[in-house]
């Protein structure tokens, strides 16, 4: 089993980042982490080159990965109460061409770091509604981790038991959806053969 997971920020020190570390630490064993490292390389989404049929490296890299992934975790910062852009242009390369979206059927989850009180949770929300627009099975749950700064230190979060059990479970829950979607794919392939 396979998670995919992308951070929304680009800073090299993100919390985000951070907290996308400690969540691959907390995974199922047998389960494998990967990480989406090239999220800056991904050009302004423009409907003129996708006709021209020259996909952007870096795009056709995000799109393998999400369609070789059992499920996707993303961990976003919260710019202006919402998604950052360069996550946001990501995900709409990721829906295109129409009806043949990468995250068709993949289980994905979301959470969130920040400076302030809240934790992220409406650029979560945000990234939810945009990962159910792309035809995944989101995961109606968040994780916020408020005042990063406070926790942070050499390139690491340092959670709280409370706050690595609610992760841990929602890793669980991320993992046991990326099986059920696994065995029904199985089930339909089974069917249409018989």
């Amino acid at each position: 089993m396979r998670v995919l997971g992308i951070s929304g920020s680009l800073r090299r020190d993100s919390y985000n980042s951070a907290l996308l570390r400690a969540a691959a630490e907390r995974l199922p064993g047998g389960v494998d982490f990967v990480g989406f490292e090239k999220l800056a390389e991904i050009p302004a989404y423009d409907g003129d080159l996708e006709e021209s049929g020259e996909t952007p490296a870096a795009v056709a890299d995000l799109r393998a990965a999400m369609r070789d992934a059992d499920a996707v975790l993303i961990a976003t910062p919260e710019y202006n109460s919402s998604i950052p852009g360069a996550l946001k242009n990501a995900l709409d390369w990721a829906s295109r061409p129409a009806g043949e979206s990468a995250l068709m059927g993949t289980p994905a989850a979301v959470i969130g770091a920040s400076t302030g009180m809240f934790g992220a949770v409406w650029a979560q929300a945000e990234t939810r509604k945009v990962l159910g627009a792309l035809g995944g099975r989101v995961l109606e749950r968040e994780f916020p981790f408020p005042r990063a700064q406070d926790s942070y230190a050499d390139g690491e979060l340092t959670l709280t038991p409370e706050q690595s059990d609610a992760l841990e479970e929602l890793l669980r829950e991320l993992v046991a959806s990326a099986e059920e979607a696994t065995e029904a794919r199985a089930q339909a392939q089974a069917a249409a053969v018989a």
